[in-house]
């Protein structure tokens, strides 16, 4: 009988194990490399290329940039709040590209919470934008009015949900997880607490045989989500785990190259999220970068890509001619250099995204498309997609 009651002890352990999202281990050196990536980003100091969301997946890592790392968040510092508080000192703001969207808002936000400092703020748009909005406030102890958690409630909730992707769930359940830490809106907390099941039961589905949950990009802000809680059952501990093997396959293969996707794995790598950021641990130890050392390529090899855009009145077809490991924003380059392409594209935190080709601009419900013919959408963009030799891409616009 004795044996029997620890036997059932040992089941019961180890089903309450399997209920939790745990990554395993990563070697150091591997994570450092992707760190590295970071560094030359951060000396991009002009307000266009500010990216907050670098300063937080630092934060949140067991890596450090020391005074490079300071200089950033001044540099944010300055730049966000010329932009947000210029106007009301002065009317001359041609320093300021434009107002933050409220991703950028949102994502400074979260950076001076790493940093522990605050800031008032309420920003307000698109469902992921939106549920980082909400997080972002909420980190920062700001109570949220309950009809602004109504609206992201609705758009979860099975009865209505429209199709979200991934990530748009992760960070609409990574809010939920924060307002219902926090003890905000208790009279939703059963409704937050629902939304937060919805959305985990929604990224296990999405997991693709290889173990992405939606794809490699979206695979680290999905696993913050289900880093954060449990599940009844070993069905999240086994998803988990497979989502690990496969990320970290692809962190081998060099998958991750865009600053935006690398500061949302590097928390997820030293077993950190956002929510974290609710009590930041502003002393944790972090080593210190070092830049990587500078290969010099052997030669210079000229490679031939094919770009076409075929959804237009009058398809474009050309032969570009390009150095070896140039990416797709190159071949833009080159082909508007050759004549008879024109194109437009606009800055954002996860690098340029196309907005007009040929003189056609993406409608409001449209976008885009990089393709791989034949038919094999890309998932990185035209600053981080290196063609091969022979490859033939495609610009599509399509309708979302």
């Amino acid at each position: 009988m004795r044996h029997l009651g620890a036997f059932l002890f040992l089941l019961g352990v180890l089903g309450a194990l399997a209920e939790i999202c745990e990554i395993p281990e990563v070697d150091s050196h591997l994570v450092e490399k992707l760190g590295q990536h970071l560094l030359p980003w951060m000396d991009r100091l002009s307000p266009e290329h500010l990216n907050p969301s670098i300063y937080v997946g630092l934060r949140l890592s067991s890596l450090q940039a020391g005074t490079k790392e300071d200089l950033y968040l001044h540099s944010l510092k300055l730049g966000y709040q010329q932009c947000l508080l210029g106007s009301a000192l002065s009317e001359d703001d041609s320093d300021c590209h434009g107002k933050p969207s409220m991703g950028q808002l949102a994502l400074y936000l979260l950076a001076l919470r790493a940093n522990c400092h605050d800031h008032k703020g309420h920003p307000h748009t698109s469902y992921y934008q939106y549920g980082l909005g909400i997080l972002a406030l909420c980190l920062h102890k700001k109570r949220v009015h309950g009809s602004v958690v109504d609206k992201l409630l609705y758009a979860v909730e099975p009865l209505h949900q429209g199709h979200h992707s991934v990530d748009t769930a992760a960070m609409a359940g990574l809010a939920f997880t924060c307002l219902k830490r926090s003890n905000f809106n208790p009279g939703r907390r059963q409704r937050i607490a629902m939304a937060i099941k919805t959305v985990q039961e929604k990224i296990l589905k999405a997991q693709t045989p290889e173990g992405h949950f939606g794809n490699v990009y979206s695979t680290p802000l999905a696993l913050q989500l289900l880093m954060t809680s449990s599940m009844p059952g070993a069905e999240l501990g086994t998803a988990c785990l497979k989502a690990s093997v496969a990320l970290l396959a692809s962190l081998q293969d060099g998958a991750f190259q865009n600053a935006l996707m690398i500061s949302q794995l590097l928390p997820v790598l030293n077993h950190k999220t956002y929510i974290d950021l609710i009590f930041p641990d502003c002393l944790a130890p972090r080593v210190m970068l070092e830049p990587a050392a500078e290969t010099i390529p052997q030669t210079q090899e000229v490679i031939s890509v094919t770009l076409q855009v075929l959804s237009l009145l009058l398809p474009y077809r050309q032969s570009i001619s390009v150095l070896a490991g140039s990416t797709v924003e190159d071949v833009l380059k080159k082909a508007h250099e050759l004549g008879g392409f024109t194109y437009e594209t606009q800055a954002s935190l996860s690098g340029p995204y196309l907005t007009s080709v040929m003189g056609k601009a993406a409608g409001e419900r449209e976008f885009w498309q990089l393709l791989r013919d034949p038919d094999t959408p890309l998932l990185q963009g035209i600053a981080d997609y290196r063609p091969k030799d022979g490859e033939t891409i495609e610009l599509r616009l399509v309708s979302w």
